[in-house]
């Protein structure tokens, strides 16, 4: 499997909702590779009980078909691993790890999260960079979470990357790596319009994420900013 583009999705609808943009411009073949695509393990989390899940076994059924959605929407592939939806502190990713060995060749543009606002996700960016390295990328892309990185009051500004360089998971990825903003978008028309189709296609956490981020679809908003930093070695 051959791709121009890879974006490393920690969950269902991260990528949808960080990317869209930069998948829509990027004119190749894609493929959203979520890292934590299996059954929840143990209980039904509070979260998925606020998006009306009863069992783990239909939290993940429900997330994935959303998930074959939105990325047809999007024009990408679906890859899924079976990671099991759980904190990803301290969980070894080998299916991650085997999928970007296999996959990637240093001329394959990948993107991973920042990590901003969830640890899962910056256990993921930590994980997926080490397996790019070693598949011999020299400069992964290493995307803004959203929305969390919204939180930043200068988002969607041409500041915002050096206010959330104050953010832990900025800071503490610049402490090991030279990073540098590379693309910093903003959706507007078609472009938007498909974003939009994508997130909406996670029908189930819509409701629990308008809650905990307001009008996080609107109008101007803050999903039609995207931002993505280069990471050197």
């Amino acid at each position: 499997m051959s791709r121009r583009t890879v974006v490393v999705s920690p969950h269902f609808d991260d990528a949808a909702l960080s990317v869209a943009g930069v998948l829509a411009r990027d004119g190749g073949p894609a493929v959203i590779v979520t890292a934590l695509g299996g059954v929840p393990g143990g209980q039904v989390s509070a979260w998925d009980r606020l998006c009306g899940f009863a069992s783990a076994e239909e939290t993940a059924r429900e997330r994935r078909a959303e998930d074959a959605r939105a990325c047809e929407i999007l024009g990408a592939d679906q890859v899924a691993l079976a990671h099991p939806d759980v904190p990803a502190a301290g969980l070894r990713l080998r299916e991650l790890e085997d999928f970007l060995a296999a996959h990637v060749t240093p001329d394959t543009r990948v993107l991973v999260p920042m990590g901003i606002g969830n640890a899962d996700h910056e256990a993921v960016r930590d994980q997926a960079l080490e397996a790019l390295w070693r598949a011999g990328v020299q400069e992964p892309w290493v995307y803004a979470d959203l929305p969390y990185a919204a939180a930043a009051r200068e988002w969607g500004t041409a500041s915002a990357d050096r206010a959330l360089a104050a953010t832990p998971p900025v800071r503490a990825l610049a402490e090991r790596h030279r990073i540098r903003p590379v693309l910093r978008i903003r959706l507007e028309g078609a472009e938007w319009t498909v974003k939009r189709r994508a997130v909406l296609a996670y029908a189930s956490q819509l409701a629990p994420l308008a809650c905990d981020y307001g009008e996080f679809l609107a109008v101007p908003g803050p999903l039609q900013h995207e931002l993505v930093w280069a990471v050197e070695r």
